[in-house]
């Protein structure tokens, strides 16, 4: 199935761009054009049947949408689609035939057959739209499902506003005083590390087994993908990597969920995570706190639970006094406390850069409303 896939994707993409080539004034061929080009595609190459149809299909409509991008994108910045490599680790194909339930805990999916799982009771009501096979580093196979479901219930309001600066040693402080840490994956950080140092060892060994001598012979005729202690290493660094990445997903997931329930608008920095992470001092704790996923679940919650995130301009928010408004300049990282010079009150200056937050949401009328209502 995702070869078949990473297949079909080589041979249009090498089509499309012979056509460009040769012609640039031609308009490039859309997802149904490209699914007529399927049917002698699959006389020629006779395993592709083996492949749920539909699944082909969803690589024509994402090589088009890639095309799309590309003639679109008028910074130059995105560039015509590429070949997809077998050497990928992270593998999947998407299909959009429906999967209904074959009997109790039992899923029955397009030419693989029927799959157990637990969920069959929660997909009763609900229609699936797609499906999402996906083999993951650690050898583990998942089945993801796109369905279409009726909107949540909404959470009661409790008229609270409240501004939130995030952090590296303290994810989310908010403008009341309180503070949440930030997720420590220290442990399985340390486990992940070892096992690269294994993986990277046995990794060159194998290499230089499989490598030619002087006279081209080769010194072991196995493949790379032979070594049974190489293939340990990598599952093993690939469960710690992706135990590191379930943890954080889950406490951001509990977090975000306890602030949208206590607080009915949320003010936070409108911060561009991307450019901080050029810091490369500050890099890899940035990508540890989640900065972006945190923001991302805040607006999607909201959205969903009936509250208001509002993102407010970051500039100036550690410097200004949140008491009288006076500007006291720029001030060094390790700077966490510091007293206004003129009215004398004394700041953390997380929570003052989160009250300040605050204070500029409601400046520019943003949530009142909804509160006082």
């Amino acid at each position: 199935m995702f070869d078949n896939d990473r297949f079909v994707w080589n041979q249009m993409l090498a089509m499309m761009n012979e056509r460009y080539q040769n012609n640039k004034d031609l308009p490039f061929l859309g997802k149904f054009k490209l699914n007529y080009l399927l049917k002698p595609l699959k006389k020629e190459y006779p395993f592709l049947k083996n492949s749920d149809s539909s699944s082909l299909q969803v690589v024509n409509e994402f090589l088009t949408q890639s095309w799309k991008n590309f003639f679109q994108d008028k910074s130059g910045q995105i560039g015509k689609s590429r070949f997809h490599s077998r050497k990928y680790l992270k593998r999947s194909y998407t299909g959009k035939s429906t999967i209904r339930i074959a009997g109790k805990r039992y899923l029955k999916i397009p030419k693989l057959g029927c799959v157990k799982t637990s969920k069959t009771g929660v997909l009763q009501d609900v229609k699936i739209k797609r499906y999402t096979v996906l083999l993951e580093p650690t050898g583990k196979y998942y089945l993801s499902l796109q369905v279409e479901i009726s909107e949540p219930e909404k959470y009661s309001l409790t008229g609270k506003q409240v501004g939130i600066d995030v952090g590296i040693a303290d994810l989310a402080i908010l403008s009341n005083d309180l503070k949440y840490s930030s997720f420590d994956s220290s442990y399985f950080e340390k486990k992940a590390r070892i096992w690269q140092k294994k993986y990277s060892r046995r990794r060159h060994l194998a290499k230089l087994l499989v490598l030619q001598d002087k006279n081209k012979r080769v010194l072991c005729p196995r493949s790379l993908e032979s070594f049974t202690n190489w293939q340990k290493a990598q599952k093993s660094k690939a469960r710690c990597q992706a135990k590191i990445a379930n943890q954080r997903r889950d406490y951001l997931h509990k977090l975000t969920t306890h602030l949208v329930k206590q607080y009915d608008v949320i003010a936070i920095e409108d911060l561009k995570t991307k450019n901080l992470q050029k810091n490369h001092h500050l890099a890899k704790s940035i990508a540890n706190a989640s900065w972006r996923m945190f923001r991302q679940m805040l607006e999607y919650k909201c959205e969903w639970y009936g509250k208001k995130l509002v993102a407010v301009d970051p500039k100036n928010t550690p410097r200004i006094c949140s008491k009288c408004g006076y500007n006291s300049g720029a001030k060094p990282l390790e700077i966490r406390e510091w007293t206004c010079s003129k009215c004398q009150t004394k700041h953390d200056r997380d929570i003052n850069a989160a009250v300040n937050i605050l204070h500029k949401a409601k400046l520019n009328g943003q949530g009142l409303a909804m509160v006082t209502s």
